[in-house]
Order: C-alpha cells, then sequence, then structure tokens
C-alpha cells in the first residue's frame, strides 16, 4: 500500500518541531515580526530556485487562476497571518506550549468544514475535540510564568496560539480547494509563499518597520544563519510536506500525524532548554494528542 501521505506527514510533524526551536531562538534575538519577514524571504528564494529545477520556470505561470486566488489567500492566511501569530505565541510561551496550541488546528479545521462544508461531526469526533480542548487547558492551567516577565504574558501567548491554530486550519482548508487534481505541493507553495511575501513586505511598509528591521538584523547578523536554516527546513521542506500529505492522505489522517510537534519537543525543551516540564504538562500533552487522533480516526 501507498503511504507517501501518512510519511509525509510524519515529516512534516519532525520539520515543524525543528522549525518551532529554531525560531523561538530567532524571535527572542530580533523579534518575531522580523522572524516572520526574513523567513518567508528566504523561502521565497529557495522555492523559486527549486520550481526552476524542478519544472524549468520560477513560479508556475500556466496554472490555472483559480489555484492562484485559493493558494494565494492560504498564503497570506497562513503563512503571513498564521505563522505571525505563532511565532509571537513561540517567544511569549516557548516551543512546547506554543506548539501544542497550534495543535488546535485540525480541532478549528473540523468546525470550518461543519459550518461551511456541511461535515457532520459523529458523537466520537465530538469526544476528541473536548479531550483535546482539556488537555491543553490542562497544560496552559499548569504553565508557570518565568520569573521577571510582565503581567499576562502567558494569556497573550496563549491568544496567539490559538490564532495561529486558526490560521493554519484556514490556509489548509484553503489549499487544500487549490491544490485540487494533480498539482505539485512545490509549484503551490511557491505560489502562497509569493503571496505571503508581497502582503508581508506592504504591511511592513505601510507601518514603517523597514527600518527598525534593518536595524535589528545588522546588530545581529549571526541570526541570519539560523534564519536561513529555519525558512528552509520549515516553509520548504515542512509545507511543502504538509501539502503533499494533504494531497495524498485523507485530511484527518494528515492533519492528525502533523499534530504530534508537541511530543517530539517534549524531551528537546526538557533537555536543550532546560524548562521544567511537571506531570499535569506531559499528560496534558498526551491527552490532547489522544483527542486529536480521535477527532480524525474515528
Amino acid at each position: 500500500m501507498n503511504f507517501i501521505g501518512e510519511l509525509a506527514a510524519l515529516a512534516t510533524s519532525f520539520f515543524f518541531a525543528m522549525t518551532a526551536l529554531i525560531f523561538t531562538s530567532t524571535g527572542r534575538m530580533v523579534g518575531s515580526q522580523v522572524t516572520n519577514r526574513m523567513r518567508l524571504t528566504f523561502a521565497l528564494i529557495y522555492l523559486i530556485v527549486l520550481n526552476v529545477i524542478l519544472f524549468r520556470e520560477p513560479l508556475p505561470f500556466s496554472a490555472e487562476s483559480s489555484r492562484w486566488i485559493w493558494l494565494s489567500l492560504s498564503g497570506i492566511i497562513g503563512l503571513s497571518l498564521g505563522d505571525a501569530f505563532l511565532f509571537q505565541s513561540l517567544v511569549s510561551v516557548g516551543p512546547r506550549l506554543g506548539t501544542l496550541l497550534l495543535s488546535l488546528a485540525p480541532i478549528f479545521g473540523s468546525i470550518i468544514a461543519w459550518i461551511f462544508f456541511g461535515e457532520i461531526l459523529t458523537a466520537w469526533q465530538i469526544t476528541g475535540i473536548v479531550l483535546a480542548l482539556a488537555g491543553i487547558a490542562w497544560v496552559v492551567t499548569s504553565h508557570e510564568e518565568p520569573p521577571n516577565t510582565p503581567l499576562g504574558h502567558t494569556r497573550r501567548g496563549v491568544a496567539f496560539g490559538m490564532l495561529a491554530g486558526l490560521g493554519q486550519a484556514v490556509g489548509l482548508v484553503l489549499s487544500k480547494q487549490g491544490m485540487v487534481g494533480e498539482f505539485s505541493p512545490f509549484q503551490a507553495n511557491a505560489i502562497r509563499m509569493l503571496a505571503a511575501v508581497i502582503f508581508t513586505l506592504a504591511w511592513t511598509v505601510f507601518q514603517g518597520n523597514v527600518s527598525s528591521t534593518l536595524t535589528a538584523l545588522r546588530e545581529k547578523p549571526q541570526v541570519l544563519g539560523l534564519l536561513a536554516l529555519g525558512a528552509l527546513v520549515g516553509p520548504v521542506l515542512g509545507v511543502s510536506a504538509s501539502l503533499l500529505a494533504v494531497q495524498h492522505a485523507e485530511i484527518g489522517v494528515a492533519s492528525t500525524l502533523m499534530a504530534l510537534p508537541p511530543v517530539i519537543i517534549l524531551p528537546i525543551s526538557y533537555f536543550a532548554f532546560k524548562e521544567n516540564i511537571g506531570w499535569q504538562a506531559l499528560v496534558g500533552t498526551l491527552l490532547a494528542m489522544a483527542g486529536v487522533a480521535i477527532l480524525f480516526l474515528a
């Protein structure tokens, strides 16, 4: 049996876990917004080169206009807005809790499909949603504010994480529409990334943050190497793998397997970031992952 979609989803989890760790570090060095702007720019450059090598054109200009519309909207909402919230969440509450909040994306996706596409939620799926929300709530309530942080720091990080999950859910639903039939994930990702870069840079100019971005990079030029690596691992390899997963596997199975970064990050946060992980956080994370699995495998 061909498991290319499932394997791609597992690879997505690994890539996104590594990306969360990298961008947590860069976000704390130069800020979450600078991180988002630069990693999108690096990723677009990578994808243009990759598309020239694979398809002899930098962007899929021959693709139908409907694909461009769906995938561009997906890029703006999922990559530009959604990931901007994610990076702020990672900086505020760390990679472990930030990626756990991102696992809300499958739940949001199910609710969107129920409201807009008439998909019926079974009793088991509703049970999965309740378990996932209970697990996440348990982890959030057991999270301790780091010393010397402003009041409400964790609350803001949690809010940003929830918005990141919503953005990713909407982005996946839109990308599914744009990839109907046979269409390369690398070409689809290039369209999404181009739209995200144009939107993000336009918003940066509108806010007058161009000079502050350049200043932050000049003051810490060593961050460019990490940003380049993170852009390759996440927006290029991770996002392309996620698109391959939703194209070749049932979206429920793919979403479940792509929701594993919080589990992958648990030991890394403990050993690399010296984060104190209590039994409540461990059990809550596993409960949330079980709920996500029940939601889509029921």
